[in-house]
């Protein structure tokens, strides 16, 4: 049973990582992992160029911090099973970048000083992409490294055609599959993710504002009554659906014991479903 890390702490969650990384690959780049969590946060604590500190208040650092951590975990129980393609060092490195990098589309410049970060929620992928290209040429990353870790964050997108994303080999699409599966699981199974359904609500809200519609592509919701009402549906019919059919359930090496054990982020995801249903009860009966 993986144990509950403290997702409000970035170190807590970077030696976790640094520790899975080891764990793959002993004679790895000792440096790698804390050196891109020095990114991250610097990008998040508004400490990176012309960028503000996130002010978004859902997708916030710790958002970040959940998905990198489930993700981490992934892969390290991937790697132990005799399966292929094989991960290797550089692709290992390239996927947590990205998930790192998957929400720095929600950043501001310091001349935005209108609203906050949440008004990009339906270009913060793009956005997103974008962010980490600049930070990696900085970096001397190659070309084809800024696409491969482009195409991971493109996973992320709500409505994204997976077959649309031009991945340039099987396990950089599989990187991504991870990673768009542990972005999802990292936040739902968070154990305040029903109390912060309202600040989701407002960063849709304000997106809408922004953009001047109803957001009809995202599904917009009416109110935060209406996104909780909505959230069980969330799950069982979009992202139940995207892990298992999109992502090819990559997120079942995460069953304890592989491959039928139970799997600790669905469990926790599942009693928050049942958390927000008895809240929607009482809400109704009051």
């Amino acid at each position: 049973m993986q144990a509950l890390i403290d997702t409000r702490q970035p170190r807590l969650v970077e030696a976790e990582i640094h520790a899975a990384y080891l764990t793959m690959f002993p004679n790895g780049d000792r440096d790698y992992i804390p050196k891109i969590f020095r990114w991250a946060v610097a990008c998040f604590e508004g400490k990176y160029r012309d960028y503000q500190a996130i002010d978004a208040h859902y997708h916030d650092l710790e958002h970040t911090m959940q998905g990198s951590l489930c993700m981490a975990r992934l892969l390290l129980l991937r790697h132990q099973q005799p399966v292929e393609p094989r991960m290797t060092q550089r692709m290992l490195e390239l996927g947590m970048l990205a998930i790192l990098m998957h929400d720095t589309g929600y950043l501001k410049k310091r001349s935005d000083t209108e609203g906050t970060g949440a008004k990009y929620t339906l270009t913060h992928v793009d956005r997103s992409m974008e962010f980490a290209a600049e930070l990696m040429r900085c970096h001397h990353f190659t070309p084809q490294e800024i696409t491969g870790v482009q195409n991971m964050i493109g996973c992320t997108g709500v409505n994204v055609k997976i077959e649309t994303i031009r991945f340039q080999s099987e396990l950089e699409r599989l990187t991504g599959f991870a990673l768009g599966s542990s972005d999802l699981l990292g936040q739902m199974s968070a154990e305040d993710y029903v109390d912060k359904l309202p600040v989701l609500y407002l960063e849709f809200a304000e997106a809408a504002a922004f953009n001047g519609d109803k957001m009809r592509a995202g599904g917009f919701f009416s109110s935060a009554l209406d996104l909780m009402q909505k959230t069980p549906q969330f799950w069982s019919n979009y992202v139940q659906q995207k892990i298992n059919r999109d992502f090819l359930a990559v997120y079942r090496f995460l069953n304890d014991p592989y491959p039928n054990g139970k799997n600790p982020y669905i469990e926790r995801i599942e009693a928050n479903m049942a958390r927000l249903n008895r809240q929607l009860t009482e809400l109704a009966q009051a």
